[in-house]
Protein backbone atom coordinates (compact mmCIF):
# COMPACT_ATOMS: atom_id res chain seq x y z
CA UNK A 1 0.00 0.00 0.00
CA UNK A 2 2.86 2.37 0.74
CA UNK A 3 4.00 2.27 -2.89
CA UNK A 4 0.62 3.40 -4.23
CA UNK A 5 0.56 6.67 -2.31
CA UNK A 6 2.71 9.73 -3.05
CA UNK A 7 5.36 10.52 -0.50
CA UNK A 8 5.11 13.71 1.51
CA UNK A 9 7.87 15.18 -0.64
CA UNK A 10 5.65 14.88 -3.72
CA UNK A 11 2.69 16.65 -2.14
CA UNK A 12 2.00 20.12 -3.53
CA UNK A 13 2.59 22.80 -0.93
CA UNK A 14 1.47 26.40 -0.73
CA UNK A 15 4.52 28.54 -1.50
CA UNK A 16 6.22 30.18 1.47
CA UNK A 17 7.70 33.66 1.27
CA UNK A 18 11.46 33.52 1.14
CA UNK A 19 11.82 35.81 4.14
CA UNK A 20 9.86 33.29 6.28
CA UNK A 21 12.16 30.29 5.64
CA UNK A 22 13.61 28.68 8.77
CA UNK A 23 16.31 26.02 9.24
CA UNK A 24 13.90 23.35 10.46
CA UNK A 25 14.32 20.66 7.78
CA UNK A 26 10.65 20.75 6.84
CA UNK A 27 9.60 20.45 3.21
CA UNK A 28 8.87 23.89 1.75
CA UNK A 29 7.98 25.39 -1.60
CA UNK A 30 9.15 28.81 -2.76
CA UNK A 31 7.97 30.61 -5.86
CA UNK A 32 9.88 33.36 -7.58
CA UNK A 33 12.11 34.40 -10.45
CA UNK A 34 15.59 33.06 -11.17
CA UNK A 35 18.02 35.94 -10.58
CA UNK A 36 21.44 34.24 -10.92
CA UNK A 37 22.89 30.82 -11.79
CA UNK A 38 26.11 29.33 -10.36
CA UNK A 39 26.64 25.81 -11.74
CA UNK A 40 24.37 23.52 -9.70
CA UNK A 41 23.05 26.42 -7.59
CA UNK A 42 20.81 29.34 -8.43
CA UNK A 43 19.17 32.31 -6.73
CA UNK A 44 15.39 32.65 -6.66
CA UNK A 45 13.88 35.93 -5.58
CA UNK A 46 10.38 36.92 -4.60
CA UNK A 47 9.06 40.23 -3.27
CA UNK A 48 10.37 39.38 0.25
CA UNK A 49 13.95 38.30 -0.48
CA UNK A 50 16.33 35.91 -2.19
CA UNK A 51 17.16 32.23 -1.59
CA UNK A 52 20.07 30.09 -2.72
CA UNK A 53 18.81 26.87 -4.30
CA UNK A 54 21.08 23.80 -4.43
CA UNK A 55 20.20 21.24 -7.11
CA UNK A 56 22.82 18.56 -6.49
CA UNK A 57 24.54 16.60 -9.27
CA UNK A 58 21.49 16.84 -11.55
CA UNK A 59 22.00 20.58 -11.90
CA UNK A 60 25.74 20.68 -12.55
CA UNK A 61 25.23 21.67 -16.18
CA UNK A 62 23.48 24.86 -15.08
CA UNK A 63 20.71 24.22 -17.60
CA UNK A 64 17.78 23.37 -15.29
CA UNK A 65 16.63 27.00 -15.15
CA UNK A 66 17.21 30.23 -17.05
CA UNK A 67 17.77 33.79 -15.83
CA UNK A 68 14.43 35.64 -15.30
CA UNK A 69 12.47 32.37 -15.48
CA UNK A 70 9.53 32.09 -13.04
CA UNK A 71 9.80 28.81 -11.07
CA UNK A 72 8.52 27.02 -7.99
CA UNK A 73 11.05 24.99 -6.03
CA UNK A 74 10.25 22.32 -3.46
CA UNK A 75 12.80 20.91 -1.05
CA UNK A 76 14.27 21.25 2.44
CA UNK A 77 15.68 24.53 3.78
CA UNK A 78 18.79 24.02 5.90
CA UNK A 79 21.98 25.97 6.66
CA UNK A 80 20.81 29.00 4.67
CA UNK A 81 19.87 27.35 1.40
CA UNK A 82 17.16 25.19 -0.11
CA UNK A 83 18.13 21.62 -1.08
CA UNK A 84 15.83 21.29 -4.11
CA UNK A 85 13.94 18.08 -4.78
CA UNK A 86 11.70 19.46 -7.53
CA UNK A 87 11.77 22.48 -9.82
CA UNK A 88 8.43 23.32 -11.45
CA UNK A 89 8.58 25.58 -14.49
CA UNK A 90 5.88 28.02 -15.60
CA UNK A 91 4.89 25.71 -18.48
CA UNK A 92 4.18 22.88 -15.98
CA UNK A 93 7.33 20.86 -16.65
CA UNK A 94 8.71 19.37 -13.44
CA UNK A 95 12.34 18.42 -12.93
CA UNK A 96 12.71 15.77 -10.21
CA UNK A 97 16.26 16.28 -8.98
CA UNK A 98 16.67 13.77 -6.15
CA UNK A 99 15.13 12.91 -2.85
CA UNK A 100 15.98 15.50 -0.21
CA UNK A 101 18.52 14.56 2.45
CA UNK A 102 17.11 13.16 5.65
CA UNK A 103 17.02 15.16 8.86
CA UNK A 104 20.14 15.42 10.99
CA UNK A 105 20.65 13.05 13.94
CA UNK A 106 17.88 13.18 16.53
CA UNK A 107 15.82 15.54 14.39
CA UNK A 108 17.97 18.58 15.28
CA UNK A 109 20.58 20.48 13.31
CA UNK A 110 24.04 19.09 13.99
CA UNK A 111 25.33 22.39 15.40
CA UNK A 112 22.46 22.50 17.89
CA UNK A 113 23.11 18.92 19.01
CA UNK A 114 26.84 19.69 19.48
CA UNK A 115 26.07 22.79 21.56
CA UNK A 116 23.88 20.69 23.86
CA UNK A 117 26.64 18.11 24.28
CA UNK A 118 29.11 20.83 25.30
CA UNK A 119 26.86 22.15 28.07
Amino acid sequence: MKFTRPSVDLAPLTPSSISSLKDDWSTVTVKGTVAEIYGNKFIVQDETGRALIETGPAGESGSIVAINEPVSVQGRFEHGFLHASYVVHQNGRTDALRPPPGPPPHGRPIGEALRELRR
